[in-house]
């Protein structure tokens, strides 16, 4: 996905909540407490995954899951069929993010979109690899964004407020968060378990601290944005692996026309998804 130029603002507003109310108290003690059984669970690990898919599909009340039950025979062979005949997307050797900083990109993702009853989790749709690919871009490095100073606080319409381009926001991200997590937990954010992780993550969303200039929440929400996108984008850009999280939402893909069944709202479509590279669902 050649995504636009996207007006992050110095606090970005969250486009889908990933935590409850409930969780604002632990900004309070934040990630500073050795106890990590006690830190609470970050909501984004279930309820907002069904969030997201409720406002996604939306606007294409009609496509939902195709006529074939998902545990059938029928539909596991077709869907293994599909699979061994559809060109795959390959999977190129990390272009931008180091070993280092790959381990934490697919350790937070997963957290931020697990796998579930619903369907493949991050790690599995390529999500990171997603990411990765989308470093190398004009807009990775910020070629089209205005970053000048001053940068101020205000109302959304001020646009984006930080000196930073993704490339930039993610690799001092990234560092800043592991230093933190190292002298809170003693431990790389990857080899925590996984509640201590999502106590993490949603300290880092409710702003608890900031890396220099750069705000937690900003990391956080570029991190949030992104394994959404990657998430449900075209395979062709390395994510929505298989399709995957286009078949949790029944979404048509790429396919010419499907005009027939936009208006028929109680009839679930009956084909799968198709790629831009012809891959097959």
């Amino acid at each position: 996905m050649t995504t636009a130029p996207r007006p992050h603002r110095h606090s970005p507003p969250s486009k889908a909540a990933s935590v409850s109310s409930e969780d604002q108290g632990y900004a309070a003690q934040s990630v500073s407490s050795q106890n990590e059984t006690s830190a609470p669970l970050l909501t984004a690990v279930s309820t907002p995954r069904r969030r997201v898919m409720q406002g996604i599909g939306a606007g294409a009340a009609a496509l939902s899951w195709g006529t074939l039950h998902p545990h059938s025979a029928r539909a596991e062979q077709a869907s293994a069929t599909a699979q061994n005949q559809a060109p795959q997307t390959p999977r190129p050797p990390t272009r931008f993010f180091t070993t280092a900083e790959l381990a934490f990109l697919t350790a937070a993702c997963e957290r931020l979109f697990p796998e579930d009853d619903m369907g493949p989790g991050a790690t599995a749709l390529g999500v990171p690899d997603f990411i990765d690919g989308q470093m190398n871009t004009p807009w990775g490095r910020g070629e089209k964004w205005f970053m000048a100073a001053p940068h101020r606080s205000g109302p959304a319409n001020l646009g984006y407020q930080l000196p930073y381009s993704p490339q930039q926001i993610y690799r001092k991200g990234i560092t800043a968060v592991q230093a933190w997590v190292m002298q809170n937990h003693h431990a790389a954010f990857e080899n925590l378990p996984a509640a201590t992780q999502d106590a993490i993550l949603s300290a880092l969303e409710h702003n608890v601290t900031q890396f220099d200039d750069l705000p937690a929440s900003a990391f956080f929400e570029q991190l949030r944005s992104d394994t959404i996108e990657g998430a449900f984008s075209d395979p062709i850009h390395l994510g929505n692996q298989h399709m995957g999280g286009w078949k949790m939402m029944g979404f048509p893909g790429a396919r010419a026309d499907y005009m027939d069944w936009v208006d028929r709202y109680e009839t679930p479509y009956p084909y799968g998804p198709v790629s831009i590279n012809g891959e097959t669902g």
